[in-house]
């Protein structure tokens, strides 16, 4: 069905213009309206830098934030759907709770009632072509400087006087096409009007994608006396049920909580609907008070829409906030929340792709999924219990009574829980290059494929040295057996030095006891070759031993190295003072000697 919607849309597109050229500026008036707002997200999030999903982050803490929150962003930006799509992405990255997600989404049914009064207030009784047309070329200049804020003001710039050059096209239109058509021939009144109109309303909002835009069509229409009011009530009321097909789309790419999140948006506005269409009397009673209390007229149905628009909406969320505890839960019933599969992304899907902001922070958590794979491979390749080793106060000790079988497919895991996560986060981080981030973002995107990359690394030798192992550690012989364990020792110190870092608070976090471990690495290192020798000579240690041990200890040590800069990477913060400080005293990579190479 998709792939007849194009040539449907374009034939009546050009059936539509050969009818009437008024309608052409109808038409012209929404695409141009529209690219208003798609210019307007792009400066804003060329603008904003991150600092909307900063704020996000910080503003869901509370319900009443949250609903705060999305009330006042939406206001700004104009648009529920950007606020919508930010939400799920902030969502999917698991950054903000699934209840502080559906307050953002009541509080942006209650923002978007602000564009209606921006429209009935100003743009149906002013000539804001006027203003629109400044505003354009003002933007241009800016659109062209290097600085990214400058750009962004003027792409927000550009987008405002496309939206209010929009408006005026659709204004003067509709004006024009009621000397040739009167649509309110077509009126209907009753239960059947309302329930005819708001289903065009609904599919109006679909094929859009914006409730913002529905709704000022159906402004304009009003105003110009294309439609009769009780019509446009229904219309405001179908395009409230529309808007929730952006969350839906944004769902598709997202994990189980945008997908809640998407139904959360579809139950709410039906369900406000519903409200609307039950109560559409006093309802309208209510707006008829309220205007002729505020010093509306009788007759400006422009206004009287908005007013209504805005009590619908938060009669809305009013009924739904003492159901909004039984709504999650509803939620979390119905999309469950899947078994967590350890061979599987758990963060990075396309919803996150969205925002740099998200990106980012999908992908550092991904890492971190790695590596706990990752390390949970590495000690069981070392015939190792991770929680044995993790809970041990003597890991030396522990070392030497592991001395039973792990049974375990190296390979297998490898291939499964490590290098299909792997390939995901390549896969990832190619693709988020493509987006043109921020420099900055960039690059700490590309460096996180690194430490990936270092992960992988350090598992691989692991599985070079599971063979011997293996062969020497499951019973005790005498000195091979020590040598080996003194590996599997050392390996294992690291991985929870480790993990105590990834519990540490940041500001706790030291890179200095980094190069303390990399210096006695690489002391060890140097004088493994001498150790062995010198067991040789006193018959300690047979020379077929000696040569798998000395190959070994060299795939065990690169492990180390590898577990240590990634460690380094991924939680030493360099762009702090105390980093700064801290990387001037740090040593010098020519202090820590050359790394042994693998005989």
């Amino acid at each position: 069905m998709t792939r007849y919607y194009l040539p449907v849309a374009i034939a009546a597109l050009f059936l539509a213009f050969w009818f009437s050229q008024d309608f052409q500026e109808i038409a012209a008036g929404i695409a141009i309206f529209l690219f208003g707002m798609l210019m307007l997200e792009d400066g804003f999030k060329l603008f904003g830098g991150g600092t909307l999903e900063r704020v996000l982050e910080r503003a869901t803490g509370s319900t009443p934030r949250a609903i705060t929150f999305g009330i006042v962003s939406t206001t700004l930006l104009q648009s529920s759907s950007l606020v919508s799509v930010i939400t799920i992405s902030f969502l999917s990255a698991g950054l903000i709770s699934l209840i502080g997600g559906v307050g953002i989404i009541f509080g942006a049914n209650i923002g978007t009632t602000t564009g209606a009064w921006l429209v009935a207030g100003l743009g149906l009784k002013v000539n804001i072509a006027a203003y629109a047309m400044p505003m354009i070329a003002l933007s241009i200049v800016l659109v062209f400087q290097k600085s990214k804020a400058l750009r962004g003001i003027g792409y927000a710039l550009a987008g405002l006087g496309f939206l209010f050059l929009g408006i005026h096209h659709m204004k003067e239109g509709f004006d024009a096409f009621k000397d040739q058509i009167d649509l309110t021939r077509f009126a209907l009144s009753g239960l059947v009007g309302l329930f005819v109109y708001s289903l065009i309303g609904t599919f109006a909002t679909v094929v859009m994608q914006s409730s913002h835009a529905t709704m000022v069509l159906i402004l304009t229409a009003l105003a110009a006396g294309q439609i009769s009011y009780e019509n446009a009530l229904a219309l405001a009321i179908g395009a409230n049920i529309g808007t929730t097909i952006t969350a839906i789309i944004g769902s598709v790419g997202a994990n189980f909580q945008g997908k809640r999140l998407a139904l959360a948006h579809l139950i709410f506005n039906t369900l406000t609907a519903l409200v609307a269409l039950v109560f559409i009397s006093p309802l309208r009673e209510a707006v008829d008070w309220i205007s002729a209390g505020v010093g509306i007229a009788s007759g400006d149905f422009a206004m009287k829409l908005a007013v209504f628009h805005t009590i619908f909406n938060v009669l809305g969320v009013a009924l739904m906030l003492p159901l909004l505890t039984r709504l999650i839960a509803f939620l979390e019933r119905r999309i469950l929340e899947p078994l967590p599969d350890v061979s599987r992304p758990h963060f990075l899907n396309e919803a996150v792709d969205e925002f740099p902001q998200t990106l980012e922070i999908a992908l550092r958590k991904e890492v971190l999924h790695l590596y706990e794979n990752a390390a949970e491979l590495i000690l069981h390749g070392l015939n190792l219990h991770r929680e044995q080793v993790f809970s041990t106060d003597d890991i030396a000790g522990t070392v030497r009574g592991s001395r039973t079988l792990i049974d375990l497919d190296i390979d297998e895991g490898y291939e499964h829980r490590v290098k299909t996560l792997y390939s995901a986060i390549v896969e990832f981080a190619t693709r988020a290059g493509d987006k043109r981030l921020p420099p900055e973002i960039a690059n700490r995107v590309y460096a996180l494929r690194d430490i990936a990359g270092d992960i992988v690394k350090a598992v691989k030798s692991v599985k070079h040295l599971r063979k011997n192992i293996l062969r020497y550690t499951t019973r005790p012989q005498g000195t091979v057996t020590e040598l080996y364990d003194g590996l599997r020792t050392e390996i294992a110190r690291i991985t929870v030095e480790v993990h105590k870092l990834g519990l540490a608070a940041p500001e706790d976090r030291s890179a200095l006891w980094l190069d303390q471990e990399r210096v006695q690495i690489e002391d060890a290192a140097r004088s493994t070759t001498e150790r062995v020798d010198a067991l040789i000579r006193s018959g300690d240690l047979s020379p077929t031993a000696a040569t798998s041990f000395l190959n070994d200890a060299g795939y065990a040590y690169n492990a180390m190295r590898d577990l240590i800069e990634a460690a380094r990477r991924y939680y030493i913060e360099r762009d702090s003072a105390i980093a700064e400080v801290e990387q001037l005293l740090s040593l010098e990579e020519e202090e820590l000697g050359e790394p042994l190479a693998n005989p």
